[in-house]
């Protein structure tokens, strides 16, 4: 899920002055989760696997 979101916003995310070749979508996907629920996203408990899904839905839809 988290790949093919990230496939998703390659290109998508806004420019930064620290990241002049373009910012790199997988890894701000893994660092939104790990921020939103204070875990990587291999360590969240399976309880919260909707919940994750439903966060990766919302970063595609909102990617800044």
């Amino acid at each position: 899920m988290i790949q093919e979101a990230g496939d998703y916003l390659d290109g998508q995310l806004p420019d930064h002055p620290n990241h002049p070749k373009g910012r790199n979508a997988y890894a701000h996907l893994a660092i939104c989760i790990k921020n939103k629920f204070g875990a990587s996203y291999k360590d969240i408990d399976d309880s919260k696997f909707i919940d994750v899904i439903n966060f990766i839905e919302f970063l595609k839809k909102n990617p800044n």
